[in-house]
């Protein structure tokens, strides 16, 4: 419990609350007392004149006040006691304490709620309950404004219920920080003789019972051994789960106020009935609940029953005439049974205390189906929704989880409890079934609430917090204008707010309500709360963990992807990425379209398996050593070998580690313009599907070739097929024929993927879409990659050819047909530089390209391609040429006039090739022959 000094500057005729020196508690109190009105001048407090003056709660605290009071004898103190509903019961003080108490109306009977007074010590107690001191000018009426008043909060030592407050008033400048000590010393006294007051009626209560019975002749159930016993019979039997039944049920029974029976079935077609019977001993009030045994047809009681609660019939034991009437005086006569049924004492208790064990079974319950049901999803708002539903109405009428912002983005929290005015972001509100309807409580729009306010304490905190909202407070300020708390109705309602901390750190907050004020939140009310969000916490803070890494598992393969396929004139081109949903995680599918050498393009499609950051980075790693071998020019079946080589090295030998990459399949295809040709070879995966301009759909067959890491000295194959100029190349990782989990039927879903591709139509984009929707119609399973190519055929008037014999002659003649090609083209702003090159690329045919003829080819598209072509497999390589030597530099000059160049291997022979980018807009440079001559100068 902590002081607060008055400020020296303080007004006290300003009826606004000084802003320094008060706690944000106190200022959200004023608030909510401006919005229902108060006058603080002189409240007008309700009086109950039908108080009990020998309440259980007025004989335990009478003698501990009375001391209290006596303890500060000779200082002007007041002490006041009131009840769990904020009426002052009983009150001590001087003669003139006592007449200012009267003039204030603080009376006995005097409601001191919020709603009434304002700002007061019992009011912050019965909102908090929690020990509260309120300093003179910190009191909403102006008449408390000189006096410092303490209050601490009297529990029931059984279940923690506040069953009132005591509050301790004393002029200000005379309070001292020790009287709040002595005041909580007093109030847990008192709460100590309840539990003697208590124990005291639960005994007599007993012995009642038990003298009843012996005149009645009853007999015991031990509940110890289960064993029941009776004089003149053999006891039936109880197993544990059926003693444990009976127990849970008659604690409802003592707890109900209008339910007499019950029917419990158990084993072999027993019935267990259950009668509640009322007790009176003095000033002790309770009940006791008999067991009788029958058969499920109801023949172990036959004659008339009353009806239970649910309408049914329910069979009376037969009792001894005495037992009830010594009991309960004055009682209704029984329905006349025609035979005897035995019956046996099950428990006894007061209404109160078995309430009490009902509810402590009840929050068992509710933490059970919270095990159960949270952490099923990995989903951040499905969680938040579980919490909210497991908890209404069974713990409160509505609840609201509201989440840090960042959170939700998947961002690590900061460490501890939260700063004020952090932003969240509201994820749940749920107020039950009825709810359904009405506007949707502001979820996922931003919300805060100000210092002050209970939500606010408990996000500082770190702790649960319970208090009393006002629905006009919390929909006055901005934050609150779509707050939930309307479904509720206007008025005071119980509030409890639990922090969702995990792992050291607070991820937002989930605040249950109570319509009303009369049900408050109590003391194990917290505590439970505390465990359902925390486990809550837990589950959501798992599902961010999850997002965040599934995030970045999504960024980093789509960062590995190709971020935009390029635009050929000879292929149309369009794909789609789908990534897994949510409970499989990102893969390693991939899919990439390269442009090669002669206008060729090489189409790739391949899965790593397995999911995460591990797949995604496999994946990068493989595409990248695919489009390096594809700059190589090589053959499919040798791009497969190279990545089966590469796949089967582990990093360490000696370890017995395995790639991650072990089991990818990878399916590699070239399609050549000029042919209309496409050669392919496949490592374990699917095979394409082509669709012919005539409209036939069907797979290309391909050698099966195995998974990358797994082919040993299996080669693989490589097959060629034509295909006619308008057809439709499919390419797909796995996951577009599954239906589920697993794999379904292949060949069904593999006709299903041909059926739609009959129906594929202009635009490819248009395409990917009919074919995704007609495979996966409610998502994918498994990561998806889909690749399609529409091919077209090179105009013959793109392209020219000739066959030259190898004849160091035919260099001026290749010269000339290129010539001629050239101004047949419009491109004769390429005559000196293409002739460069067919000079020195025919030449080293001649050369070094064996007896066979040497082949001239060129290809006209946005670029220049020219191609020369031999019987030898030597590989052309640029070296830097000493100053002495007259050859060695053609090569380098092609490379210096061109975009670019290389050579390809074919099963006789190669093809060497260099391509030109016209550009007839920007004049050519003049060539620096200094330069040019300078970097063929021996060193030194």
């Amino acid at each position: 419990m902590e002081s607060y000094p008055t400020p020296s500057n303080s007004d006290h005729g300003d009826r606004r609350p000084p802003v320094t020196g008060v706690r944000p508690e106190i200022l959200a109190s004023w608030q909510r007392s401006q919005s229902l009105g108060i006058d603080q001048e002189r409240a007008a407090l309700p009086i109950e004149s039908d108080l009990d003056p020998d309440s259980r709660l007025i004989r335990a605290a009478e003698p501990v006040l009375t001391r209290l009071y006596e303890r500060f004898s000779g200082v002007p103190v007041t002490v006041a006691l009131a009840d769990s509903r904020a009426h002052i019961v009983d009150r001590w003080g001087d003669p003139a304490g006592l007449e200012l108490m009267d003039a204030a109306s603080l009376v006995p009977g005097a409601n001191v709620d919020e709603r009434f007074m304002g700002t007061s010590s019992v009011s912050m107690v019965l909102s908090t309950r929690a020990p509260f001191v309120v300093v003179g000018h910190e009191h909403f009426l102006h008449d408390l404004k000189e006096l410092t008043c303490m209050a601490a909060p009297v529990r029931d030592p059984v279940g923690g219920t506040v069953r009132g407050a005591v509050n301790l008033s004393v002029p200000r400048e005379l309070a001292e920080p020790g009287m709040a000590l002595v005041l909580q010393d007093a109030t847990e006294r008192i709460s100590e003789r309840l539990l003697e007051l208590s124990t005291a009626r639960e005994v007599e209560l007993t012995h009642s019972f038990r003298r009843a019975m012996e005149r009645g002749g009853h007999a015991e159930l031990d509940l110890a051994s289960g064993e029941l016993t009776r004089r003149g019979g053999p006891p039936p039997r109880l197993a544990p789960q059926e003693r444990m039944l009976l127990l849970e049920r008659a604690v409802e029974l003592i707890s109900s106020t209008g339910e007499a029976f019950a029917q419990v079935p158990l084993a072999g077609r027993r019935v267990a009935v259950l009668r509640r019977r009322e007790l009176h001993h003095g000033d002790a009030e309770g009940a006791a609940v008999e067991v009788s045994f029958a058969d499920d047809g109801g023949t172990g009681a036959p004659g008339p029953a009353p009806a239970t609660a649910s309408g049914g019939p329910v069979p009376l034991p037969d009792g001894p005439a005495g037992a009830a009437g010594a009991i309960v005086p004055g009682a209704a006569a029984e329905p006349h049974a025609t035979g005897a049924t035995d019956a046996w004492l099950l428990l006894v208790g007061e209404p109160g205390v078995g309430r009490l064990a009902a509810e402590a079974r009840g929050r068992l319950a509710l933490l059970n189906e919270a095990g159960v049901r949270l952490g099923t999803t990995l989903d951040l708002w499905r969680t938040a929704e579980q919490l909210a539903e497991i908890a209404v109405p069974r713990f409160a009428d509505l609840v609201v989880v509201d989440v840090v912002e960042g959170v939700l983005a998947g961002e690590e929290p900061p460490p501890g409890p939260l700063r004020p005015g952090v932003p969240l972001r509201r994820v749940a509100a749920w107020a039950g079934e009825d709810s359904r309807d009405l506007p949707d409580g502001g979820v996922n729009e931003p919300v805060g609430y100000p210092a002050g306010t209970p939500q606010a304490r408990c996000l500082r905190t770190g702790q649960p917090v319970t208090d009393s909202v006002v629905t006009a407070a919390l929909a006055g300020h901005p934050a609150g204008r779509l707050h939930p708390v309307g479904f509720l109705g206007e008025g005071v309602h119980s509030y409890l707010g639990a922090p969702l901390s995990a792992r050291g750190s607070v991820l937002g907050l989930a605040g249950f309500y109570r319509r009303g004020r009369t049900r408050p939140y109590e003391q194990d009310d917290l505590t439970l709360a505390g465990e359902l969000a925390a486990r809550a916490a837990i589950s959501m803070d798992n599902a961010r963990r999850y997002r965040r890494e599934h995030h970045a598992s999504l960024t980093l393969q789509r960062s590995l992807l190709p971020h935009a396929l390029p635009r050929l004139s000879t292929v149309d081109l369009a794909s789609r990425y789908l990534p897994a949903d949510a409970r499989s995680g990102v893969g390693g599918d991939w899919f990439d379209a390269i442009p090669l050498s002669g206008m060729r393009v090489a189409l790739v499609v391949g899965d790593v398996p397995g999911n995460g950051l591990q797949a995604a980075a496999t994946m990068g790693r493989l595409r990248t050593a695919v489009r390096t071998l594809a700059g190589l020019d090589l053959l499919p079946e040798e791009v497969l070998a190279h990545l089966d080589d590469l796949v089967s090295r582990t990093p360490d030998e000696g370890a017995g580690e395995q790639d991650p990459a072990t089991g990818t399949t990878c399916l590699y295809a070239i399609y050549d313009p000029v042919s209309c040709r496409c050669t392919a070879a496949t490592a374990g995966h699917p095979p394409p599907a082509l669709l012919t301009p005539d409209g036939e759909a069907r797979l290309i067959g391909l050698p099966t070739g195995p998974p990358l890491g797994l082919g040993g000295i299996q080669p693989y194959e490589s097959a060629t097929v034509g295909l006619p100029a308008g057809s439709l190349l499919t390419m797909y990782t796995d996951g577009l024929l599954k239906e589920s989990r697993g794999y379904e039927d292949t060949e069904a879903r593999t006709a299903q993927l041909l059926a739609s591709l009959n129906l594929a139509d202009g635009e490819l984009e248009d395409t990917c879409d009919r074919v995704t929707g007609a495979l996966l119609p409610s998502g994918p399973y498994d990561d998806v990659a889909l690749l399609l190519a529409r091919v077209h055929a090179l105009p013959e008037d793109r392209m020219a050819s000739w066959e030259l014999p190898s004849d160091p002659a035919a260099v001026a003649r290749a010269r000339a047909l290129t010539r001629a090609q050239l101004a047949a083209w419009g491109m004769s702003e390429l005559d000196f530089n293409t002739g460069l090159v067919v000079s020195e690329l025919v030449t080293n045919a001649v050369r070094y390209g064996g007896q066979g003829p040497v082949g001239l080819r060129l290809l006209r598209d946005d670029s220049l391609i020219c191609e020369v072509s031999d019987s030898s497999n030597t590989s052309p390589r640029i070296r830097r040429a000493a100053t002495t030597e007259e050859g060695g530099r053609g090569l380098f000059l092609v490379a210096q006039y061109t975009k670019s160049w290389g050579a390809r291997y074919m099963p006789q022979g190669k093809t060497v090739w260099a391509e030109q980018v016209p550009q007839p807009e920007q004049p050519a440079p003049e060539t620096d022959e200094q330069a040019l001559l300078a970097m063929f100068d021996d060193p030194g």
